[in-house]
Formats: structure tokens, C-alpha cells, sequence
């Protein structure tokens, strides 16, 4: 595990530079910006300018060298820098504000489509050449073939504007102060169902056919063969022989799906206007906010790098074979 944690540090470190030298080399910069939307207050000083500047790393007096160091000491810090569009707000600020939003709609979307759709392929695949388990491979590729967007609009036309039945979006609320009570929690609950139910139908699909794919396989190897020869139990070769080899390639994808979900379902946030990390991504874009869409596109990046380690962990423990025994 040794040369891999260091292959993702080297790695962490190239989309650092990357992030630092990328904006450097696009037209115009933060400060510009800044200045077209101060620009109906009056008259901005050279030394408003040059706070501005400072404010954004982008002094001229100091080298490219020396901004690099200063750079990277911040991130790790925890100093991403200031946001554009919520100037003078910080964009760590911002990114915690909305970071939770999406950890809990994406995160806990993830898990039940990940649980629901593993258990429906194992039974698809051990009840092989059943008709109605049959029938769950199409409706998976279905599934599997409807993008987020088109499962949210027809959701909020039946459930929203129809029947009348969930908001029509927002993550709560607004009569209802945040925080840890029940008022709150039930609100944001209640607001989540569409959009999570959103993640759910569109990528439960993919987990029912990788599943099933993989326990048709396992089915086929010699070792069942003998399972089923030395007297076991349908039910104990399900669960000690079958399902438990099958799992393996999901287990590993779930993890690297946990990795994206800081990344969040853009379009699906962005279609309910859920205050998540996906909308204000998608306001840093629309605002040319290059500061935030750094910040989100660096902790995207890492935490899409450590789902990589856990999964490569993950297949260790579970799988002896990869540990030579």
C-alpha cells in the first residue's frame, strides 16, 4: 500500500500545480473581475487595487515562484482564497456552507441505491431464467440509460407541480432557522426526497447490472460445483459463496462513487436548486468565479484520490488473493 499512497500523493500535488498555473494562464484574473463589479461604487484607489491583488495572491511584485510557495502553504492551511461571486466571503466558507448538503443527499442516495441495487442483482442473477427476475435486467439498462435531469423534471412535474405533493425546491424551509433540531431536519428530509429519489432511479440501474453480471459469473466457476456437491444449503452457498465473491468488483465502485460525492449530482442540484456543492459550482461557472471553482475542483480531487486508497484497502482485506494467501 506503501508505493500507492505515495503515487496519490504525487498525484494530490500535480492537481495543486495545476489548479495554481491554470488560472494563471487565462485572460483577465480575479482582480479584474472584482473591479467590473465595484465599478458602479466609483472610483477605485491604486491601493484598493493593490489589497485587491494581495487579497488574491496575484501581487506582481512577488514572483511566480514565491506565489506558488504562498499557494500551496494556504491550501494547507486551509486557505483556498476568496470567492468571486460571495466577495469578501472566503471560498472555504462557502464550500462548508454548502459542502453538507450534498454529503447528506448525494451520500446517504448513494448507499440505498448501492444496497438496493446489489441485493436485486444477486436475486437476479441466482433466480436466473425466471421470468420476473428476468424482466429486471431491461428495466435496469433503462434505468441505467435516463439521465438525472429528465428523471428530475418528470418527478417534480407528477410530485410537485401536479400533485402538489413535495417542494418544488430549496433544501429547507425558509421560515425554518438551520440547525440541529428536529424542525430543521424534517424539513430538509421532506425537501431531499425528490432529488434523492432522482439519484436512486438513475443509478440503481447500474448497480443491479454489475451485480448480476458478476453472480451469473460466479455461478459458472468450478468451486460452486463443489459446494453444492459437499450438501451446503441453497441459502449458505448464497450468502457465504455467491454473494460474497460477487461483491468484490461493487465494493470497490461503491467506494470511488463515495469519492464523487463531494462532486455531487450538478445537474440534479441544479435542476431543484438543492444548496449544494453541484449549485454552487454551477454559479461559479455562470459568475466566472475561478477562485471557487478551484477550491471545489481541488477538494474533488482529493477526496476523490483517498475513495481511490480505500477501495485498493478496501479490496485487500476482503479479497485473500490479492494478499497472496
Amino acid at each position: 500500500m506503501a508505493p500507492r499512497a505515495f503515487f496519490y500523493l504525487i498525484t494530490a500535488w500535480i492537481a495543486l500545480t495545476l489548479n495554481f498555473v491554470i488560472p494563471r494562464m487565462m485572460p483577465g484574473n480575479a482582480v479584474d473581475q472584482i473591479l467590473g463589479r465595484l465599478q458602479g461604487a466609483g472610483p477605485v484607489t491604486p491601493a484598493a487595487i493593490a489589497a485587491i491583488r494581495d487579497a488574491f495572491g496575484l501581487n506582481s511584485h512577488v514572483g511566480i515562484l514565491t506565489q506558488y510557495v504562498n499557494y500551496v502553504g494556504d491550501v494547507l492551511h486551509g486557505n483556498l482564497g476568496l470567492s468571486i461571486y460571495y466577495y469578501p466571503s472566503s471560498v472555504t466558507s462557502v464550500i462548508a456552507a454548502s459542502l453538507p448538503w450534498t454529503v447528506a443527499l448525494v451520500g446517504v442516495s448513494t448507499v440505498l441505491a448501492f444496497a438496493i441495487g446489489t441485493a436485486l442483482g444477486v436475486l437476479a442473477g441466482w433466480n436466473r431464467g425466471k421470468r420476473r427476475y428476468d424482466a429486471l435486467v431491461p428495466s435496469s439498462t433503462l434505468l441505467s440509460a435516463l439521465p438525472y435531469f429528465w428523471v428530475g423534471l418528470v418527478l417534480l412535474t407528477i410530485f410537485a407541480t401536479t400533485v402538489h405533493l413535495f417542494p418544488f425546491d430549496g433544501g429547507s424551509s425558509p421560515d425554518i432557522t438551520p440547525g440541529w433540531t428536529w424542525s430543521f431536519l424534517g424539513s430538509a428530509a421532506y425537501h431531499a426526497v425528490l432529488p434523492g429519489l432522482t439519484i436512486v432511479i438513475s443509478s440503481l440501474g447500474g448497480w443491479l447490472l454489475a451485480m448480476r453480471n458478476m453472480t451469473v459469473t460466479v455461478l459458472s466457476q468450478d468451486y460452486m460445483v463443489l459446494a453444492e456437491g459437499k450438501g451446503l444449503s441453497p441459502r449458505r452457498v448464497l450468502t457465504a459463496y455467491v454473494t460474497k465473491n460477487a461483491v468484490l468488483p461493487s465494493v470497490a465502485g461503491f467506494a470511488l462513487a463515495l469519492g464523487f460525492v463531494v462532486a455531487g449530482s450538478i445537474v440534479t442540484e441544479v435542476v431543484f436548486g438543492y444548496p449544494g456543492i453541484g449549485d454552487v459550482l454551477y454559479l461559479a461557472v455562470v459568475n466566472r468565479d475561478y477562485p471557487l471553482m478551484q477550491g471545489i475542483f481541488l477538494i474533488i480531487t482529493i477526496v476523490v484520490l483517498a475513495a481511490n486508497l480505500v477501495a485498493d484497502a478496501a479490496y485487500v482485506l476482503l479479497d485473500p488473493r490479492t494478499r497472496g494467501e
